[in-house]
């Protein structure tokens, strides 16, 4: 945990360097190989990155929710291929293990985690389960001491390169809702794992996604995390604070976009005059300012409420669904003030515009935050 402005400072100033420095030259390099570049890995793990949400007692950073957010401001800058590297062993993938493992679990895989020894994926989402998350179809089946999973799960970040799976898997079969859902943490090694082809996607090279098939793989009893049937509420524990960290996400691209595009404004000339000097430029580049300052005070704002131990389902659903609306309004004003450099490679700013797509999606679509932020707002009036 930071204890002083110094420190943070000084941290937010070492990643600020880096992002400058070894990832933006990069960027290139990783969307026309789909790899991020060994050297800059081990740099990675070395600066402790991986292990920001990670208690110091296991050899994390044990960052507040609050600096978390700072961080991810500065890293984010480049491309968001970089971030998703660390992000599911930072977030979705270890905090299971955090927030409801065992002192077992957590003494033998959180130090390993915290030095990027190992790489952790979340798997949830299912060809028949995304937004739906309770209706998943894996199932873990009790056999002596372990459990026999089966199913597949579908779009699973970090999955080629992971060394364990935060697992969520049907225990109670006859129970076919969020009951009868568990946590577990399986090892990509355990027989039986297989995994399907890299996900060609949209955007965002650099960040593998493919399927993880389990076919009677067997998971020691004591991989369970908590309780039989509490999976789903670690689960939405795990989302909750992630979608604060998406959404700082969100604030850290649309502000290099904004760069780029004001840059690029104040070079580019027509009329006799650099394009910056136009109204309608001018508006689209204040609309972006404003938009990424308001989403930027509501990740502040959850994260702050979150580390004073409020409740923030609201909040982080309210932050992620504005923050990542607001980052693609960005990037498409972004191609349009570049005009049709915009739509050319060799700019980079096409690149951002299909990367920051995904944002939207997941952790929850917009749609996803709609429904939780209204549910929310019922269930208050209700309670008065």
């Amino acid at each position: 945990m930071i204890r002083d402005q110094e420190t943070l400072n000084g941290l937010l100033g070492t990643i600020a360097r880096f992002v400058r420095e070894r990832l933006i030259p990069n960027e290139d390099i990783v969307a026309e190989t789909d790899e991020i570049p060994a050297d800059i890995v081990a740099d990675m793990k070395s600066m402790g990155l991986f292990g920001l949400t990670i208690p110091e007692r296991f050899g994390g950073l044990e960052l507040t929710m609050e600096e978390e957010a700072l961080v991810v401001f500065e890293l984010c800058r480049a491309s968001p291929a970089f971030r998703s590297l660390i992000g599911t062993t930072v977030g979705i993938g270890s905090q299971g293990i955090l927030f409801d493992g065992t002192p077992e679990q957590q003494q033998k895989y959180l130090p390993r985690l915290a030095t990027g020894e190992l790489a952790a994926s979340f798997a949830l989402t299912e060809p028949e389960a995304g937004s739906d998350a309770a209706s998943l179809r894996t199932t873990a089946i009790r056999e002596g001491d372990h459990y026999v999973v089966n199913g597949t799960k579908r779009f699973i970040t970090n999955a080629p390169q992971a060394g364990i799976f935060t697992l969520m898997a049907r225990t109670d079969p006859a129970d076919k809702g969020a009951q009868g859902v568990s946590a577990f943490i399986v090892d990509a090694d355990s027989p039986g794992i297989g995994f399907g082809k890299r996900d060609r996607k949209m955007g965002q090279k650099g960040a593998h996604t493919c399927d993880v098939i389990f076919d009677n793989v067997r998971v020691p009893a004591g991989n369970l995390i908590g309780k039989e049937g509490q999976g789903f509420k670690t689960a939405m524990k795990v989302l909750e604070k992630g979608r604060i960290h998406i959404a700082a996400v969100c604030v850290g691209v649309a502000e290099r976009m904004l760069d780029m595009a004001l840059g690029y404004a104040m070079e580019r000339r027509q009329f006799g005059q650099p394009i910056a000097g136009f109204q309608l430029v001018q508006a689209m580049l204040a609309d972006s300012k404003a938009e990424i300052y308001a989403a930027r005070c509501m990740v502040l704002d959850a994260a702050r409420r979150r580390d004073d131990g409020l409740p923030v389902s609201t909040e982080a659903s309210c932050a992620k669904m504005f923050a990542s609306e607001m980052c693609g309004r960005v990037a498409d004003r972004a191609v349009q003030i570049f005009g049709g450099a915009g739509y050319m490679s060799e700019y980079g700013i096409e690149r951002f515009y299909r990367d920051v797509r995904l944002f939207r999606i997941y952790e929850g679509t917009t749609q996803i935050q709609q429904t939780v932020i209204a549910r929310n707002m019922v269930r208050a009036m209700g309670g008065r």
